[in-house]
């Protein structure tokens, strides 16, 4: 998960009413549970303290929630009397959850977002190409590529074999030039919206032509899919399983390769690595300490989590700004911090990755992860 779009929630200060609550209308009854999940929220918030007029405004969001086309689950989270950040989220949470802290509870959103690699899929034929991103629940038309088509002025009778020959040939360079011009696009796309995948659907000649002709980090990040070509009977509903498929493998190879990093950087003293023998702290930390400091250097390029984790609810201490975490109450003053409060660890440290620019990966559930359910990949060793 990239955090970018957590900013505007580390740019005033709280107390933050946070909710996690479930929005799928499927049932006949759904109207009367949604009054209910309604009512449970501002029961948990007024019980934790929060003020009336932040409540109202957490309510009404609710209540403006459409009947058609609700994502299984929202985030909401609101303070001084405003909602300021509004997540659907990708996963219904187990339960309606409130709080009412210091700092946003945003730790849940790494497991209920539903986040996946932003996708460019582009459904290639001998005409052009269709391209789409897709980005979690988000899908957006990115428009077409038009080749270029030849035609010959045709026959009265029958070519001989240089006439064939030679329209052969013309309509050969005109695919040629098309599939150049697709893989200009398709690459343009790529950069401009961030991709980390692309998927090229269609027949095998016409995608395999326009993947040769992409740039070496375009093609790196290209799997192929015979699925969900531009003819008229392509299935849209094969192709949204081609890219699931795709971006869950992505997403199980990234988390695997980012737990390999942490194994090989967190090693132990004098063991041999591939940079040769430690003697000291490697490429990796692991428990809210080690964490702690990393983040407050803003040398964390990922932070793990794993949710069933012990170290995920322990109290930290911090102060107003991002940086500002420690683990004793000492330790925050020292720091400069005139008034330390206490936070949960994993809030706390997602506040500073997401102001260093971060990435965030949640272990899954039976992979071996972080002691504790709290580590990190550094930027580089200490």
């Amino acid at each position: 998960m990239e955090l970018g779009f957590l900013k505007p929630l580390f740019s005033r200060q709280g107390p933050w009413a946070s909710v996690y609550v479930e929005t799928r209308r499927s049932t006949e009854d759904a109207q009367q549970i949604q009054a209910l999940r309604e009512r449970a929220v501002a029961a948990q918030l007024i019980d934790a303290g929060a003020d009336a007029y932040t409540v109202r405004a957490v309510a009404n969001q609710l209540m403006a929630e459409p009947v058609r086309g609700a994502p299984p689950g929202r985030a909401l989270f609101a303070a001084g009397a405003e909602v300021v950040l509004d997540i659907p989220l990708g996963r219904a949470p187990a339960a309606t959850e409130a709080t009412w802290s210091f700092l946003p509870h945003i730790a849940p959103l790494a497991g209920l977002r539903g986040d996946g690699p932003v996708c460019l899929v582009a459904s290639v034929d001998r005409t052009g190409a269709d391209l789409e991103l897709r980005n979690g629940l988000r899908r957006e038309p990115l428009g077409q590529v038009q080749g270029t088509e030849w035609q010959g002025r045709g026959h009265r009778s029958m070519p001989d074999d240089r006439h064939e020959w030679h329209y052969r040939n013309k309509v050969e360079n005109a695919w040629n030039e098309t599939a150049g011009t697709i893989a200009a696009e398709v690459a343009r796309q790529a950069r401009e919206c961030g991709a980390e995948l692309v998927l090229l659907a269609g027949d095998q000649r016409e995608r395999r032509a326009v993947l040769n002709r992409l740039p070496d980090p375009v093609r790196a990040a290209a799997v192929e899919t015979a699925v969900g070509g531009r003819s008229p009977g392509a299935s849209a509903e094969a192709l949204d399983r081609e890219v699931a498929l795709a971006c869950e493998t992505f997403s199980h190879e990234r988390i695997a390769n980012a737990l390999e990093r942490f194994r090989i950087g967190r090693g132990r003293p004098g063991e041999h690595r591939e940079t040769g023998v430690d003697t000291g702290p490697g490429e990796a930390a692991e428990g809210v300490p080690a964490v702690v400091d990393a983040v407050r250097t803003h040398q964390v390029a990922t932070l793990l989590l794993a949710p069933e984790g012990a170290d995920a609810g322990r109290s930290v201490w911090i102060g107003p700004g991002v940086d500002d975490v420690a683990v004793q109450r000492g330790q925050a003053k020292a720091i400069g911090v005139d008034k330390p409060i206490p936070a949960r660890a994993d809030d706390a440290l997602l506040r500073s990755a997401a102001a260093a620019g971060s990435e965030v990966l949640v272990v899954p559930a039976g992979m071996p992860g972080p002691a504790g359910g709290l580590g990190a990949v550094l930027r580089w060793s200490t």
